[in-house]
């Protein structure tokens, strides 16, 4: 774990990762990526107008090359919510990051997002919220280090949360 400087934050849409993100890159001064925005910078177009042109598969092909073309150290890292679909992008992350979680229920999602059909999101056009939640749920405890609630807490308890975490982590 030594060796795994970034600060990786996967989870749902709605979980809280930008937002987490930033303030936990500011809390221990490192620099910031947010992997939606490189793509979206690349692509040059929004997550959504790539779903509704080109397909879902098409999004979660150009978010690994995103992920996989992340080369840095000491960054926090916050990755778009399909990212986990990617074993290779995964793995790629992990070897210079300690994953984390941040872990909300179904229902603290669905209050916290309301642009559900038009936010981008890589799934199925048949699949409905509940569903993509169950799908990914399993993925996100695959590769999480740590698994952070983000339920009912503020954004700074979240931080606060992951920092007490990884004090174990970033000790050896």
């Amino acid at each position: 774990m030594a060796k795994r400087k970034n600060l990786i934050l996967i989870g749902m849409p709605g979980s809280g990762k930008s937002t987490v993100g930033v303030i936990l890159a500011k809390n221990l001064t490192r620099p910031y990526l947010d992997s939606d925005i490189l793509l979206q910078l690349r692509e040059k177009r929004s997550l959504q107008d790539i779903v509704d042109v080109e397909g879902y598969m098409v999004l979660r092909e150009i978010e690994e090359q995103v992920l996989l073309d992340i080369k840095c150290e000491n960054h926090v890292i916050a990755t778009g919510g399909s990212a986990a679909y990617s074993e290779k992008a995964m793995e790629h992350l992990k070897q210079d990051g300690i994953i984390i979680f941040l872990n909300a229920s179904l229902e603290t999602l669905n209050a916290r997002i309301h642009n559900y059909e038009t936010r981008g999101l890589a799934k199925r056009p048949d699949q409905s919220f509940a569903d993509l939640f169950q799908e990914r749920f399993q993925l996100y405890s695959r590769y999480a280090d740590i698994a952070i609630d983000s339920n009912n807490k503020t954004q700074d308890q979240v931080c606060d949360d992951i920092h007490e975490q990884l004090q174990p982590l970033l000790a050896k």
